[in-house]
């Protein structure tokens, strides 16, 4: 049986004598709050502008803008199909609101007299 002992070379290491390239500082990863996010968002630069002067204007950074603007959005979103829904449900009742107000108009003439 042969016991010849075998060396390995671990790959991708820098030759004997060759000169050691140091390594790029890893970047700074920047932590958000706790309870936000951090997000990557792509703008054209004209709107990416018009953004930083409104906010500038506004006393606010570019951050608050987006947030506020975001949240506008999502808020008149929302408005609109509750306004939605309700005319909806006004729509799928009529016939019996009818009936209703057509039961009660007696009540509604005596209190004119």
């Amino acid at each position: 049986m042969n016991t010849k002992s075998v060396k390995l070379k671990p790959k991708n290491l820098p030759k004997k004598g060759a000169k050691a390239v140091p390594a790029a500082p890893k970047p700074k990863r920047r932590i958000a709050r706790k309870g936000r996010e951090r997000v990557l968002i792509e703008f054209p630069s004209p709107l990416l502008q018009r953004a930083d002067e409104t906010a500038a204007k506004l006393g606010k950074n570019r951050s608050e803008l987006i947030r506020t603007a975001v949240e506008q959005l999502l808020d008149g979103l929302e408005r609109k199909h509750f306004y939605m829904e309700l005319a909806s449900a006004y729509q799928a009742n009529a016939a019996m609101n009818l009936d209703l107000a057509g039961a009660f108009a007696h009540a509604d003439k005596e209190g004119s007299r």
